[in-house]
This record gives structure tokens, C-alpha cells and sequence, in this order.
């Protein structure tokens, strides 16, 4: 049987078990962004395709391989898969559910410890000799701020935001407010210390806001000037998700009203992000208030190896005739 990776070649050797079935399987690799001839002149009778979670598997090359039966996603997202012609063909699409939750929980910590404690112009003061001015700063300001002294809004509320909610419950943040489309019980609520809500009552409330949604049509570009207008003034934007969830406008100019003080975005759109991008060629004012990672929340060793694992589990479920357990377009 065969396997066509579209990805980062090596990342099947680095992370998966060296007892892994992915081992069993004839193995193509290619990179992400060739063309559908090419992927079928690559692997056009693989039976499975594994692709990074950027990767486009169009509906064009799912139609045009006859002994399909898995796509399975590297990572956590999917949305750019054609689920439709894989439901119509009847191949199974599945994601690594899970495998970085840990790790982009701890990130999105990061990121809000990061803007509270102003990390990055703290570095930068005790490079340029100025630690004892900018210290001296801070404490007349009273500026500094400790994630206790924060109420914070996790919009939505899956395996990622739900570990964000015990890291921060053990920090002591004042209160959590979480949203989703399944609301929790009381007894959930109290399980994972947070205030089930709408919202609109999130945005109002919160000092801290970490957005925790997968992409769709409902949720592009959520975060936008409606989304920043509800949100409490001076409040703070967390993004660990992914980067078409804001309006990238939209945020410059909350940033440049005051509306919000600061944003911290791991994911941004428009990737691989270029020195054009327009958070990259904000004013001064603007850009100073942003916090950037390199879209590494997700992406520890433990992470691909707990999703390569996971892969192995559904390739080999497929291969053997049984549903795998991580479908996502269900038929």
C-alpha cells in the first residue's frame, strides 16, 4: 500500500515510532504546493495521503486518485481539504484531534505573560544599557500586571482552550469566561473553573481575550470591528488558533484608538507571512502594542509524535477495513 506525504519531507522518520506503520507502506514525499498532475504523476494510486495542516489536498486531486481511502491532516486543522468530493468519494478525512493542546495551551500563556510583562520592551531596555530608566518607568506607571489581576474569555472552548483554562485557574486569573457552540452544564463549569457565557458577556468582561476556534465560513475574520468594538476598553487579543479568524485592518485600528492595548498572535494570515504584510507595516504606535511568535504554538517534538501515533492508529484502522477513529466528514 502506498502513502503520498505532502509536507515536510523527514518529519515521518524524525517523529514517528520506529515500530510505526507508517513504516509498513511504500512512501512518496512531496512538497507542499505542487500541482494536482503532479501529485498524481508522484502517487496518483496511493491509497492514503498525509498532509500538513497548511497543505491543500484540492477536490481535483481527491477525484482523480481511484484507490484513496485516507487523507489525515498532520495537525489539528483541516479546512484545507475538500471534505465535500472526500464525502462524495467515500474517502475518509481525519485530524490529529488533540496532539498539540498542550502545547498551544502553554503558548497562549506565554503570549499573555509575555504582554502583561511587556517581555519583548523589557529585553530590548536591558540591551540598550537602559534596565534602571525603564524599571524605574514601570513601577511609577504601575503598568505591570499579573495574570491574577485579569479576567480572561476563551472563545470556544475544545481540548486546547480547556487546558488554557487549568493553566490559568492555577495562576489564580480572577475569573474565565468561555463560549462555545455546546454549552457546559454547571457541573462542567465548575469541573473546569469557568463561566459558561455569550459573547457579547465575554468580550464586555474580559481583560484577556484567546480565540479558540477552527476556521469556517461563521468564524473568518470574526475578530473584526463589531468583535473589537464589544471588547472591554484596554483589553489585550490572544490568537494560538489560526490567522483568518482576524481582521487584520480591523485590529490595526482598535490598536491605534486604544480600544485594545495590546495583541499577541502566534498565527497570522496570509502565510508564510512577507515584510509587506500589514501587521508587519503598522505605524510605530501600532506595531510597538504587537506580540508575534512564528506560528510555533503547536509544533513541539511531543506534539508531532503524539499526532504521528495517531496517524499510524487511523492508516492502520483504514488498511484493515475498520472506520478510523478520528473522522471528521462522517458518510
Amino acid at each position: 500500500m502506498k502513502l503520498l506525504h505532502i509536507g515536510k519531507a523527514g518529519n515521518i522518520e524524525r517523529f514517528a515510532a520506529a515500530d510505526s506503520f507508517l513504516f509498513e507502506l511504500e512512501r512518496v514525499e512531496a512538497p507542499i504546493g505542487l500541482s494536482v498532475q503532479e501529485y498524481l504523476t508522484a502517487a496518483g494510486d496511493a491509497q492514503f495521503i498525509v498532509a500538513d495542516a497548511i497543505g491543500e489536498v484540492p477536490g481535483a486531486l481527491i477525484e482523480r486518485m481511484p484507490n484513496l481511502r485516507l487523507i489525515h491532516s498532520e495537525g489539528v486543522a483541516y479546512n484545507r481539504i475538500d471534505l465535500e468530493m472526500a464525502r462524495k468519494r467515500r474517502v475518509y478525512v481525519c485530524n490529529s484531534k488533540g496532539m498539540n493542546s498542550a502545547a498551544v495551551a502553554e503558548q497562549t500563556v506565554l503570549l499573555m505573560l509575555g504582554m502583561l510583562r511587556d517581555l519583548v520592551g523589557g529585553d530590548r531596555a536591558v540591551r540598550a544599557g537602559a534596565q534602571i530608566r525603564v524599571k524605574e518607568g514601570y513601577m511609577q506607571r504601575g503598568d505591570l500586571r499579573e495574570l491574577a489581576d485579569c479576567s480572561a474569555g476563551l472563545v470556544g472552548f475544545g481540548d486546547i482552550a480547556r487546558k488554557v483554562a487549568a493553566l490559568l485557574k492555577a495562576f489564580g486569573v480572577r475569573k474565565i469566561y468561555c463560549t462555545d457552540l455546546f454549552p457546559l452544564s454547571p457541573t462542567q463549569q465548575a469541573q473546569f473553573g469557568v463561566t459558561f457565557c455569550s459573547l457579547e458577556t465575554l468580550l464586555a468582561e474580559s481583560d484577556l481575550v484567546s480565540l479558540h476556534v477552527p476556521v469556517s465560513p461563521d468564524t473568518e475574520k470574526m475578530a473584526g470591528k463589531a468583535f473589537f468594538a464589544k471588547m472591554k476598553d484596554g483589553a489585550m487579543l490572544i490568537n494560538t488558533a489560526r490567522g483568518e479568524l482576524v481582521d487584520d485592518e480591523a485590529l490595526i485600528e482598535a490598536l491605534a484608538s486604544g480600544k485594545l492595548s495590546k495583541a499577541a498572535l502566534d498565527t497570522l494570515d496570509f502565510e508564510p507571512v512577507l515584510p509587506d504584510h500589514p501587521l508587519l507595516r503598522a505605524p510605530k504606535d501600532v506595531s510597538d502594542k504587537l506580540l508575534f511568535s512564528p506560528h510555533i504554538a503547536g509544533i513541539t517534538a511531543s506534539s508531532f509524535r503524539r499526532s504521528y501515533e495517531m496517524i499510524a492508529e487511523d492508516l492502520r484502522d483504514a488498511a484493515e477495513g475498520r472506520r478510523p477513529k478520528r473522522v471528521v466528514n462522517p458518510w
